[in-house]
C-alpha cells in the first residue's frame, strides 16, 4: 500500500486512482446533457470514460427561474427554452449525464472524489415549500435569494447572506419544475437582519443508475444514491455506490452551497455550479448504499419512510462496514457505533427520509 493512502483509508484502490487521474475530459450542462425530474436506467449515456478520468462538470439548479435576472446566464436559459416542460418530471431536478465508465460492471464499487465546486453565478434560491417541516403552520411558500462569496475553488469558509426574499404566489403551489418568477412579479422583502451563512457546497443529488427499469422521479434517495442531500458531499469528499447497472450510469445535479442536516424548510441555497470529480471502479471495497469517506470519518447512509427505517439501516451498514473493512465482530461494532458513531437526520423533506451514522476513523487504531 503507498505512503499516501492513510491505514483507514475506506480503498487504497480508489486512493490511488483517484490521487493520479489518467484522464481529463469537461461535460458541460446543456439540453444534449440533461435530464430533467427523472432517473432511468434507459437514458442514453451522454459521456463514456475510463475509470482513474477527472471531469470538468456543469451542474445546473433547477431553481434558477425563482429570480432569473440572477441565476440564469445564457447557457441556463438556453435549457429551460430546450426542455419543454411536458417533458419535465415525474421530479424536479436537472441532472448532468448519466456517465458511463468502462469496466463497471453490476457488483463493483465506483468511487467519486469531488475535487472542487464553485457557483457558477454569485445568487442562490431557498424555497421554504409545501413539502417543508413546518409548511402546515406557515401555510405559505417562501423564496429567499442569497448572495454567494466566492471563495478560491468554491472551498468551505466562504459566506452567503441573504439579499431579499419574497412570498411564491406564481401558483397555487410551488409544484411546476422550472417555474419562473420574474422581477416584476415578485414583492421583495428584506431579510430581518444581517446574517453570514457559511458555505459548503454539495451535490445534493449523486447517483448512479437504479437497478431496476423504469422512469422514476428524481426526488426520493435510495441505495443507488439520487437525492441523498448530505452536506458532506463536497470538496474532499470520496463517495462509494454501489454499481447496479453496467457501465454505472453516474449523474450528477441539485448543486448546493449551504444546508443543515435536516434541510427543514424544503431546500438549501439552490445556486448553480462548476464542478471538477474524479471516477474509478474499485475493487477492494464493497458497499450496499451510498457510503462516504470525507475529513477524517466514514458515514452510511439509510433511507425509509420513517426515520426508525432510515436510522435502523444507516447503523446496520456501518455494522457491516466496521466487520468488513476493520474486522470487528458483531457485537464489538455495535458496542462501538454505540459509544462512538454519531447517527444524524440527512433530510426530511424527500417523501424517503434520510439518515446517516457517521465514525471518525481515528478510534480504529
Amino acid at each position: 500500500m503507498p505512503d499516501t493512502v492513510p491505514a483507514t483509508a475506506l480503498s487504497a484502490a480508489a486512493h490511488a486512482a483517484l490521487g493520479a487521474p489518467t484522464a481529463h475530459v469537461a461535460l458541460p450542462a446543456t439540453p444534449a446533457t440533461c435530464t430533467w425530474g427523472a432517473i432511468d436506467p434507459a437514458t442514453p449515456t451522454v459521456l463514456t470514460v475510463a475509470s482513474g478520468t477527472e471531469i470538468a462538470v456543469e451542474a445546473v439548479t433547477h431553481h434558477a427561474g425563482d429570480a432569473p435576472d440572477l441565476l440564469f446566464d445564457d447557457g441556463i436559459a438556453a435549457i429551460w427554452d430546450a426542455i419543454d416542460p411536458a417533458d419535465r418530471g415525474p421530479g424536479v431536478h436537472l441532472l448532468t449525464g448519466p456517465i458511463e465508465v468502462e469496466g463497471a460492471k453490476v457488483g463493483d464499487t465506483l468511487a467519486v472524489r469531488i475535487v472542487s465546486m464553485r457557483p457558477r453565478l454569485p445568487y442562490g434560491s431557498n424555497v421554504a415549500a409545501h413539502w417543508g417541516l413546518l409548511h402546515d403552520e406557515t401555510q405559505k411558500e417562501r423564496v429567499t435569494i442569497y448572495g454567494l462569496d466566492d471563495a478560491p475553488e468554491g472551498a468551505f469558509g466562504a459566506t452567503a447572506s441573504p439579499v431579499f426574499a419574497y412570498d411564491f404566489k406564481g401558483r397555487e403551489l410551488y409544484d411546476a419544475p422550472g417555474f419562473v418568477t420574474t422581477a416584476e412579479d415578485r414583492v421583495e422583502e428584506a431579510f430581518s437582519r444581517s446574517v453570514a451563512v457559511p458555505v459548503r457546497p454539495h451535490f445534493g443529488v449523486l447517483g448512479v443508475a437504479p437497478g431496476e427499469p423504469g422512469r422514476r422521479s428524481s426526488i426520493p434517495p435510495g441505495v443507488f444514491g439520487g437525492n441523498v442531500d448530505d452536506w458532506r458531499f463536497g470538496p474532499g469528499a470520496t463517495i462509494y455506490l454501489p454499481v447496479l447497472q453496467d457501465g454505472a450510469g453516474l449523474y450528477v445535479g441539485d448543486p448546493h452551497f449551504a444546508q443543515g442536516d435536516g434541510e427543514v424548510c424544503g431546500t438549501a441555497i439552490e445556486a448553480s455550479a462548476d464542478a471538477v470529480i474524479r471516477v474509478a471502479v474499485v475493487d477492494d471495497v464493497e458497499v450496499r448504499s451510498p457510503t462516504l469517506e470525507w475529513d477524517g470519518l466514514w458515514a452510511t447512509h439509510g433511507f425509509g419512510d420513517t426515520l426508525d427505517e432510515a436510522m435502523r439501516m444507516a447503523t446496520t451498514l456501518m455494522i457491516e462496514l466496521l466487520g468488513r473493512r476493520a474486522g470487528l465482530a458483531y457485537d464489538d461494532a455495535y458496542s462501538l457505533c454505540s459509544v462512538a458513531m454519531d447517527l444524524g437526520v440527512t433530510q426530511v423533506v424527500d417523501g424517503t427520509v434520510g439518515c446517516h451514522a457517521a465514525l471518525r476513523t481515528d478510534v480504529l487504531r
